[in-house]
């Protein structure tokens, strides 16, 4: 992997993370059409921890509210009666089900469902997902902002972020047609979608970072290559998030779902045409090599 891979896969990473458009699908998609070898679903977890930096930032005082409102309820005999300390709760329950599936299915994800095919037909199917459940939206009476989200909207989105383990749906493209369904305001659950990443994609990005040390990526010029990528992945999906939720405010994902079926449709006629490999049968566990060769 060159310099300039890896800051191309960083903006990718950084803007697609947050966009509702599956940032492991255009992780794929990205080197196949430029010719660049797939760079595995480890080196994509890892650059993950940048765009989770960035949720850390943006929404810092949201999280300083629940760990200062559980110590609060703690100290008083009640750790859940302060709603920010229930929403750190409710954070934690809704992370349940993907840490469950991850462990479960994680030698798969890394290998057969990173075919082009795969992500194809996710993108197509979530985006159909996405139209109905934002037409659903519009047709039900939503709640007011302010509301807030409750445990059964955590455990719903929660298992809906489940199936972001299979590239092409999108994380949070399914929280937040999840979080639609639930009748939250689109704003809403775009931000209950993003602080909802923080544990599952820190504890995947921390895993992959130690897996991928290890095995000896994280040495010389591939320890390189990975910081500015994670770097570039950061400022980019900070800019992601506060474009995306000032976006939601006004307006519907529908521009998502038209983007996602048509990126479905031509990825299809690539493959169908020998353009591209649907699996360019790199490992999965591949990641950063110096371009002059080295491991």
């Amino acid at each position: 992997m060159t310099l300039l891979q890896a800051i191309v896969l960083g903006i990718v990473q950084g803007l697609t993370e947050f966009l509702p458009i599956s940032s492991t699908a255009h992780l794929r998609i990205v080197p196949a059409l430029l010719g660049w070898q797939d760079p595995g679903a480890a080196f994509s977890a890892v650059i993950q921890i940048g765009t989770v930096l960035a949720v850390l930032i943006y929404f810092r005082k949201d999280l300083w509210a629940m760990v200062t409102g559980f110590l609060r309820g703690l100290r008083a005999g009640k750790p859940l009666e302060d709603p920010h300390a229930r929403l750190g709760l409710f954070i934690v329950a809704g992370t349940v089900p993907v840490v469950a599936a991850g462990l479960l299915f994680q030698k798969v994800i890394k290998s057969e469902l990173r075919s082009l095919y795969v992500i194809a037909a996710s993108l197509l199917v979530v985006g159909l997902a996405m139209a109905w459940a934002d037409r659903r939206a519009v047709l039900s009476k939503l709640r007011q902002d302010g509301e807030g989200v409750s445990f059964r909207d955590a455990l719903f989105i929660g298992f809906a972020q489940m199936f972001a383990l299979i590239p092409g749906v999108s994380r949070s493209g399914s929280t937040i047609a999840a979080g639609l369904v639930r009748g939250l305001p689109r704003a809403e659950a775009a931000r209950f979608s993003f602080l909802l990443s923080i544990p599952a994609v820190t504890g995947a990005g921390l895993k992959e970072l130690l897996d991928l040390r290890h095995e000896g990526g994280l040495e010389g010029d591939g320890l390189m290559l990975v910081i500015v990528a994670t770097v570039v992945s950061f400022v980019v999906g900070y800019a992601a998030i506060a474009g995306l939720i000032a976006f939601l405010k006004k307006r519907s994902v529908m521009v998502f779902v038209g983007y996602r079926i048509l990126l479905a449709v031509a990825l299809l006629g690539m493959l169908g045409a020998g353009v591209i490999s649907h699996l360019d049968g790199a490992e999965a566990s591949v990641v950063v090599v110096p371009a002059d060769g080295g491991r």
